[in-house]
């Protein structure tokens, strides 16, 4: 079978070798479409934490089951299933209190361990929920939309809400959505005016403020001075996330979704003003890719993935998707 390996930063190549054979308590799948995240990104251009090379990348996935023992969802072969990525180990402190998005000895597929970057795979019979409903366009961004849905649990985003967006990229786009569907008013906050764009006219988001010097005047007269109570970045972006704070109002959160490599630094006598709630949101969990499933007939799916190709040309067009002047918002790779 046929297979893309990122062998360094900067580098992919085409490779074959054999089907892989399930053990017993995997499934054998075989990959439909890939989603390319952030993660791929960044993995590609050597600036992603946690990573080793070489790696297969991929763990947005749509998939078919193949082969697949008895389990407790009645999952059957030659039925769609949603991959989620993060293999945990169910003993650690994390795990037992229910947060196996966070696991001290996590395995995500694409990053720690080998992804879905390949026509089959085998993976845990645990990680997979059922999809028979769902497009193979819609499983593939299932894995990213449940990010911002954990954001948004985290936050516990309430009816009336004016909260902030940091970042219109696919992670940032999916938190504005799941707000709205929670009832909060949002504004997106980006560099990007394509992308704010996109997030006035296809989110449907309340307001757009491009960020620069003017950005918390804007909030203020948006939100009457009061600011955001509940502030999301998703650009991973130091400059963003040191902003932030100062978008959010007094006995407000501030959710970091975004993740940057180096340290960051805050005014404590401001941020204690407000006696800011200062949380991160690392993943998802089953309860939010089963969210994402009940409620993506509400996400304009066709809008958010704006390039497609096959995995025979995923290579040539990969460092294109890098530039943010081919208006690229979430890209899927075809394997069937």
């Amino acid at each position: 079978m046929k297979y893309i390996v990122c062998e360094k930063p900067g580098e992919f190549i085409l490779k074959e070798k054999e089907a892989p054979k399930r053990k017993k308590g995997e499934a054998l799948l075989k990959i439909k479409k890939v989603g390319i995240c952030g993660t791929d990104l960044h993995a590609y251009g050597g600036n992603q934490a946690f990573f080793t090379y070489p790696r297969i990348l991929g763990h947005e996935l749509a998939s078919e089951v193949l082969e697949i023992d008895d389990n407790e969802k009645d999952i059957k072969a030659g039925d769609k299933v949603v991959v989620m990525p993060y293999v945990s180990c169910g003993e650690c402190i994390a795990c037992a209190n229910g947060k196996t998005n966070c696991c001290t000895n996590i395995r995500v597929l694409g990053v720690h361990a080998d992804g879905g970057m390949q026509e089959q795979i085998t993976v845990p019979d645990n990680i997979l929920l059922p999809a028979n409903n769902l497009s193979d366009n819609e499983m593939a961004i299932v894995e990213p939309l449940a990010i911002g849905a954990h954001a948004i649990r985290r936050a516990n985003i309430q009816k009336g809400e004016t909260i902030a967006v940091v970042g219109c990229g696919p992670i940032g786009i999916g938190i504005m959505k799941l707000a709205q569907i929670a009832g909060a008013k949002v504004i997106a906050i980006d560099m990007n005016e394509q992308r704010l764009a996109y997030a006035k006219d296809k989110i449907g988001v309340d307001y757009v403020v491009k960020a620069g010097d003017a950005t918390i005047e804007e909030i203020s007269k948006i939100t009457n001075g009061d600011l955001c109570t509940a502030v999301f970045d998703a650009s991973g972006n130091k400059f963003a996330l040191e902003a932030c704070p100062s978008y959010m109002s007094h006995g407000g959160r501030f959710v970091l979704v975004g993740l940057s490599k180096g340290d960051l630094t805050y005014n404590h006598p401001a941020v204690h003003a407000k006696e800011m709630t200062l949380m991160c949101s690392r993943n998802a969990t089953t309860e939010d890719f089963e969210h994402v499933i009940s409620v993506l007939d509400q996400f304009p799916t066709d809008s958010f993935i704006t390039h497609a190709v096959d995995f025979t040309e995923m290579i040539q067009h990969f460092d294109s998707w890098l530039k943010p002047e081919t208006g690229v918002i979430k890209a899927t790779v075809s394997f069937s």
